[in-house]
């Protein structure tokens, strides 16, 4: 079993890229993954702009569906963070669906889901992070830097480890169940015999690769934006 696993669940190594004192820096197949969903995403928003080109104020087919999908998320965007931080709809509209792609990507046999790497979901994560403080001071100012003293300043060290937790526990929620469905799969595929596996992964993968997948992309993109949230409003 710890063979299967590591033969199938390893990031593997494609290709030595360069080094940096003494660190061997490879191409991955998280990172080959990672380009072929960017890739994906860019020639479809192509193909959607050209779509749209000739715009309908009457919307009708394609035109519908994309513009409710992208409603639909500048309002629950306007919702969850306020009027005036509406304007990062455009972000977060563009993280859901980059971490629903990645995590459907495994579906095509070819690929290892991007966010089964904990590197992917931590870029992420980081990147929330470096937002959530620059609201924090842009929005509060000098009662920002005075929340990390309350109620008092012997508090100080736990209000700062509090503040790292946040990005720790979103890379390793996302990482932890894209990984742990992408395992559980190969060791049933690995474990079963070849007759069993004609309709039962049908019900598995429905629960680990699209339910699952749609929901932490949703649950990625509602933790942040509550994290921002908070930071935006004084205490």
């Amino acid at each position: 079993m710890r063979e299967l696993i590591k033969i199938n669940i390893a990031n593997k190594n494609i290709a030595r890229l360069f080094e940096i004192n003494g660190i061997e820096v490879y191409l991955t197949e998280s990172l080959v993954a990672t380009w072929a969903v960017m890739g994906f995403l860019i020639v479809f928003a192509v193909i959607v702009r050209i779509k749209l080109k000739n715009f309908k104020d009457v919307p009708s087919g394609f035109q519908n569906v994309i513009e409710t999908a992208v409603e639909a998320l500048v309002n629950f965007t306007k919702n969850t963070l306020g009027e005036k931080l509406k304007f990062m709809d455009g972000y977060f509209f563009t993280v859901f669906v980059f971490i629903l792609a990645a995590n459907y990507s495994g579906l095509t046999g070819f690929l290892r889901p991007p966010t089964s790497d904990l590197a992917t979901t931590a870029a992420l994560a980081i990147t929330t992070f470096i937002i959530i403080h620059i609201v924090g001071i842009v929005c509060q100012r000098g009662a920002y830097f005075k929340a990390y003293l309350s109620p008092f300043f012997l508090f100080l060290p736990m209000n700062i480890m509090g503040e790292l937790a946040k990005p720790m526990s979103l890379a390793f929620r996302l990482f932890g169940n894209v990984l742990g469905g992408l395992l559980i799969m190969e060791l049933f595929y690995g474990m079963t015999p070849l007759f069993v596996q004609f309709a039962i992964p049908s019900a598995l993968h429905v629960y680990f690769d699209l339910f699952s997948g749609a929901l932490q992309a949703f649950v990625f993109t509602i933790l942040s934006m509550t994290f921002i949230q908070l930071n935006s409003v004084a205490d």
